[in-house]
């Protein structure tokens, strides 16, 4: 492994799943899960190709209930391309006596090489494929065979295989998956293939139009090839006659159109017209590859490690989390209405739905393309209605945005969920996890403090702030004896805790992140609307009835929300969290090994999480991880509470030993949080987020999907926790924190439309402002600020603490 490419040197079946996922490409409108041309659905390997925000719903009885469910559609399989040599077997990885395959990074390329004896003779085979990231429609494949000491007939089967269904996640297949039906299906013996479905519910028609070249050593490949079709399957057969030394090329050009299109005529032609007009895998190549080099440009973060520190790997695989998070949401991704799926477009966990993992992913595009973050955010804007209704369905005022989201924004979460430990089916109140509108108001205030973009903010993100901060001030109920208003019935970051135990109603009362995050979003909303021009504020005030009473109302909740506490200055993480059992971490840890999703363990037993001092991830901590301490202060001020600097690391401590880290997002919120209380553990929890996909920690669940939230939230551990950098009060702030194994980071950023290099090290901050026609930016380091014009150079020197 470098630090541009992942390499692998041996073929694993049991691992083929996993790597698929790691090495799928993709351009923000569809991706291909990197299996192999060959590879056919079965344990090992699941080809499979996903459009952004291609979702139909089927129903399934399950336990006497009728559940449906809406799910990220796996389409047709367009790569499939398999080779016999003359009195051999189809060629394989399993029958390979050489394998290597690796992606390149910086060039958006996957390449698999194999050599295979044959008699006397060695065929040397080399896929290359890329999804183009510039032309959101296309992708290529290239195949080449070469004979050393052999002679023979090469057969050769180019197909696109449309019967397929939704089987990549196990504990799913008990429910309904066949989500096509077949349009058209066409081989035509010239070289061409096509085919297009739709999906069974939300009529979504998707085609697929491909064109085959044949060559040996640059001359076209004579005779026409066989055709045969099936319902839901195209497919061409060659024969190819290669001596040795000669090689055989084989070029498979894609584009793939959906209804959802815009300025097409229909699917059919725009994807045949697509693959006609495409000049051929190299030129083709050419402009994907150039655009990801300027997109590297400005994404790329650059680790320097002290000496006698090697880094394990961490540069290629923050590479690796930078790749697939500008592979699901890119520059095609401003043009569609899409949001950002957890397990990015590389798998069917979750089902393609969208949560709160944005919240992880947006400091990284604000940074560098917040005009992305802009397009992303409307998503959300487009379902205020929808969340609205889901406010008023469940007695409230406002927005109350739904946990899980698809297409039309109402609430996808599962309401059964299968254990796969116990094999059983029980209740899932995840719907209870309002905090997802917290999220969404934090991102469009964050949005908002990068870009300053005053248009957004008036015509999309007020709104959606507003009605949000309307749900929160309409869910608090007062209660006469605290003198304090609660909120009750809902669901914290943690996710184990759905109840008290042995309650018959569900959700637990005053979440302390979700109480006190509810306090922030009331409190910012007079400083939000201050921002907007008078006539606009104006105008959102009559749009949505909102008065000064509901406003003096919003100001006196966020002042006396009640906010639970146990022990010496410890938060509790909802109220009577104290008086739950301690649990027995250390014998569980005995009996079973691996305990990160101790919720399935305990519910296998019978048990519940529910009893005991345990959490999945992060809560209390979440506040920590999003707000600085000197907002923490003002807000808890502002309620009332005392606050000091050591309430900080007795919360950490406290909690630290109360989690199973059972989602890849803990080690990331953990290890910020410690980072300038403990460098060293704060350093081993990155390490241990940075392994959480590539080692697939949680065995088996990244070959169901990549997690985006997790990937995203290294990288930004290394942007903004490390380097200190806040935005906020209108100043860049950076106070770094370098762990000891770092000597320096370099990274480049916008803000306010200054292009800014930087350079930071132990001992200073050096920064760039490229050319610009931006107004001045004030830039802070360690309490300095200066002002910072385009094309100036700046350095701070820093005092770190060693």
């Amino acid at each position: 492994m470098n630090d541009w490419v992942l390499q692998y040197n041996q073929y694993e079946p049991d691992h083929e799943r996993l790597r698929e996922a790691l090495c799928t490409l993709g351009n923000g409108y569809f991706a291909c899960r990197g299996a192999a041309a060959e590879a056919k659905c079965d344990e090992h390997h699941y080809p499979a190709t996903y459009l952004a925000g291609g979702y139909n719903r089927l129903t399934t009885r399950i336990a006497g209930h009728a559940i449906e469910n809406e799910s990220l559609v796996r389409l047709p399989n367009w790569l499939l391309l398999e080779l016999r040599p003359e009195g051999g077997e189809w060629l394989s990885a399993r029958c390979a006596d050489v394998y290597h395959q690796h992606l390149a990074m910086d060039s958006g390329l996957l390449v698999r090489e194999m050599h295979f004896r044959v008699g006397d003779g060695v065929l040397r085979y080399q896929e290359r494929r890329f999804v183009h990231i510039d032309e959101p429609h296309l992708a290529a494949q290239e195949v080449t065979l070469t004979a050393e000491n052999w002679s023979g007939q090469v057969e050769v089967v180019a197909a696109i295989e449309g019967r397929v269904r939704n089987e990549g996640v196990l504990r799913y297949r008990g429910l309904a998956n066949k989500h096509l039906t077949y349009l058209e299906q066409v081989a035509d013996a010239e070289g061409g293939l096509f085919l297009q479905v739709r999906t069974t519910d939300s009529r979504l028609e998707v085609a697929q139009a491909v064109r085959l070249i044949l060559s040996i050593d640059g001359k076209a490949v004579p005779g026409k090839a066989t055709a045969h079709t099936e319902n839901g399957y195209a497919r061409l057969s060659f024969s190819a006659h290669l001596k040795s030394s000669q090689t055989l090329h084989i070029e498979k050009i894609t584009a793939l159109y959906s209804s959802r299109d815009r300025a097409i005529y229909t699917p059919a032609l725009e994807a045949r017209k697509a693959v006609r007009r495409c000049p051929g895998f190299d030129a083709s190549f050419a402009t994907h590859q150039r655009l990801w080099r300027q997109l590297w440009k400005h994404f790329d973060i650059g680790l320097e490690f002290a000496p006698g520190n090697s880094g394990n790997d961490a540069q290629c695989i923050l590479r690796l989390h930078l790749f697939h998070t500008i592979q699901t949401a890119s520059l095609n991704s401003m043009d569609l209405d899409v949001g950002v799926p957890a397990r990015g477009l590389h798998g069917e966990a979750y089902r393609g739905h969208i949560f709160w993992d944005e919240l992880f992913v947006f400091p990284i595009l604000n940074l560098r393309l917040p005009e992305l973050t802009r397009s992303l955010l409307r998503y959300r804007y487009r379902r205020l209605p929808e969340a609205r209704a889901n406010a008023r369905a469940a007695g409230f005022r406002g927005a109350m945005y739904p946990w899980q989201s698809g297409s039309n924004g109402r609430e996808e979460s599962q309401r059964l969920h299968l254990n796969p430990r116990s094999g059983r089916w029980g209740p899932d109140h995840s719907h209870l996890q309002h905090h997802v509108g917290i999220a969404i108001a934090y991102n469009i205030w964050q949005y908002y403090q990068v870009t300053r973009d005053l248009e957004f903010l008036s015509f999309y993100g007020a709104e959606m702030f507003l009605e949000i901060a309307r749900f929160w001030a309409s869910i608090a109920q007062w209660n006469p004896a605290r003198e304090r208003f609660e909120i009750r019935g809902v669901m914290g970051p943690d996710e184990y805790h759905e109840a008290y135990p042995g309650a018959d109603r569900q959700g637990i009362n005053n979440n302390a992140y979700t109480n006190i995050m509810a306090a922030w979003i009331l409190a910012s909303a007079p400083e939000l609307l201050s921002r907007l021009p008078t006539e606009r504020c104006a105008e959102i005030h009559e749009t949505l009835k909102l008065g000064k009473d509901e406003l003096t109302h919003w100001d006196n909740v966020s002042r006396k929300l009640f906010v639970p506490f146990h022990g010496d200055g410890i938060i509790s993480q909802f109220e009577g969290y104290e008086q739950l059992k301690s649990f027995d971490w250390e014998g569980y840890r005995k009996k079973y090994g691996n305990i990160q999703r101790l919720d399935r363990i305990l519910k296998a037993e019978g048990d519940t999480p529910n009893r005991y001092q345990a959490s999945k991830q992060a809560d209390v901590l979440m506040l920590f991880y999003l707000l600085s301490r000197e907002e923490l202060e003002e807000l808890f001020t502002r309620l009332g509470v005392h606050f000091d600097a050591n309430m900080l690391r007795r919360n950490i401590d406290y909690y630290l030993h109360r989690t199973s880290h059972g989602s890849t997002l803990s080690r990331v919120v953990h290890g910020w949080v410690l980072a300038r209380e403990d460098r060293p553990r704060s350093w081993h929890l990155f390490n241990e987020a940075l392994q959480s996909d590539i080692s697939d920690v949680q065995g088996g669940t990244t070959p169901e999907g990549i997690h985006l939230g997790a990937m995203a939230g290294t990288v930004d551990m290394v942007q903004r926790c490390y380097t200190g950098l806040v935005t906020r009060e209108d100043v860049l702030w950076l106070n770094p924190t370098l762990p000891r194994e770092v000597a320096s980071i370099r990274l480049s950023l916008r803000y306010r439309g200054h292009y800014l290099d930087l350079k930071i090290s132990r001992d200073g901050v050096e920064i760039h402002s490229g050319p610009s026609r931006a107004a001045p930016i004030s830039v802070g380091v360690e309490g300095r600020m200066e002002a910072i014009r385009p094309d100036e150079r700046h350095y701070f020197p820093v005092q770190m603490r060693r």
